[in-house]
């Protein structure tokens, strides 16, 4: 039997404690700004894309790696003698997870599995975990994309914004569904769609103070629900105060059990897209 590697999108936004846990290696997303090209959460952070924004309203764009480039990445752990599992941002997100698989198929059958997260951010975070633990208890690679990959479709991702402004200016949404949103204190959920591969819709709205809205999320998220597995929850933020994500965690472990609530922040690619005071509570339901 192999040993196997995982390998996720840099855009699954685990964080260090958990990417140490499993040992995982990223594939970082390109960034495209002012002419210059970076590497997600390598060389650019969504610091950086906030003050560009600030000073010259403009925002990046963001394209994954190409089939090349996920080869290179592969290449090393085939010829040290691994089998790859790789999880990727939702096929309806982005070309990665096409790539990837096409990268796979440049080596021997059997040595690269792709997993479809069908979600973005701790979406594919939830995955990427499902994955470590199985390969922490020496599950060969084709096992542990057979069991994780259905769990996709149970997971759970979704986000409150604070505004419409990113979303406006990236072609997003209309300027007067930003106007309106603005002078009613709208702040609108964003629901990922794992039935269409990780696109995303607009679910409730919540009207009042960040904080109030946030947590009024949670509640409409967790409470009173029989159907969630319990092993971990993330709240996941593109830069938001540590006042209202402490709140957030302390409500969510009153309403359910959680073995662990991890607290993480969004990677640059997540960030360019949604901007500043953007928070979700994700989870796996059963």
């Amino acid at each position: 039997m192999r040993p196997v590697k995982l390998i996720a999108d840099s855009s699954c936004d685990i964080g260090p404690e958990l990417a140490k846990r499993y040992n995982v290696d990223f594939v970082h997303i390109h960034v495209r700004l002012n002419g210059q090209e970076y590497l997600d959460g390598v060389d650019i952070t969504h610091r950086e894309i906030y003050e560009n924004y600030e000073k010259n309203h403009t925002l990046p764009s963001t394209a994954a790696m190409n089939i090349d480039e996920y080869a290179a990445i592969f290449r090393p752990y085939i010829e040290q003698g691994y089998d790859i599992v790789h999880v990727s941002l939702g096929s309806g997100l982005s070309s990665t997870c096409n790539n990837a698989r096409l990268a796979g198929e440049l080596f021997d059958a059997g040595r690269v599995y792709v997993i479809d997260s069908k979600s973005l951010s701790t979406g594919s975070g939830h995955i990427v975990c499902e994955c470590g633990e199985r390969i922490n208890k020496g599950m060969e690679a084709e096992q542990v994309v057979r069991e994780v990959q259905p769990i996709a479709d149970r997971v759970s991702a979704s986000f409150i914004l604070d505004d419409l402004e990113y979303l406006h200016a990236g072609g997003r949404c209309s300027g007067l569904a930003q106007f309106g949103a603005s002078l009613m204190n709208l702040k609108p959920c964003i629901m990922v769609r794992p039935e269409l591969f990780g696109s995303m819709t607009v679910g409730k709205k919540y009207m009042g103070s960040y904080k109030r809205s946030a947590l009024k999320y949670v509640d409409d998220m967790i409470k009173d629900r029989h159907d969630l597995e319990l092993d971990r929850c993330f709240i996941t933020h593109s830069g938001s105060d540590l006042d209202v994500l402490e709140a957030m965690r302390q409500r969510a472990l009153e309403l359910q059990p959680f073995r662990e609530v991890f607290i993480t922040q969004a990677s640059a690619t997540i960030c360019s897209h949604c901007g500043p005071n953007t928070t979700g509570i994700l989870f796996i339901q059963k």
